[in-house]
């Protein structure tokens, strides 16, 4: 069975806006990909869209280390629920970092 991926979400993920700007262009594989603000991403899917958000959260500690983090929204308008699922899959896969 297919994870069902909703048409809104939001994550905390632990990267660096530096890195996210850095792999959103191969996440996104061949789709159209526009920055039109600060903090913002429009990707074309067929005739929908993805529409990324993301802000600056405070790095998470654990001891010493610090974590990066960004709080980002998916926003899917026009793509339907198998298209944004072969889209995630491709998507998180690129964008999967290192770990335990």
């Amino acid at each position: 069975m297919s994870e069902d991926i909703p048409a809104f979400f939001a994550r905390d993920q632990s990267i660096s806006e530096t890195d996210w700007l850095r792999s959103l262009p191969g996440a996104v594989r061949d789709h159209p990909l526009v920055f039109p603000a600060s903090g913002a991403a429009v990707v074309t899917i067929g005739s929908g869209a993805l529409e990324l958000n993301w802000t600056k959260l405070p790095p998470r500690r654990l001891g010493l280390v610090q974590l990066p983090r960004l709080a980002i929204c998916y926003r899917f308008d026009g793509v339907d629920a198998e298209a944004r699922r072969a889209f995630m899959r491709y998507f998180d896969l690129y964008t999967h970092r290192g770990g335990g």
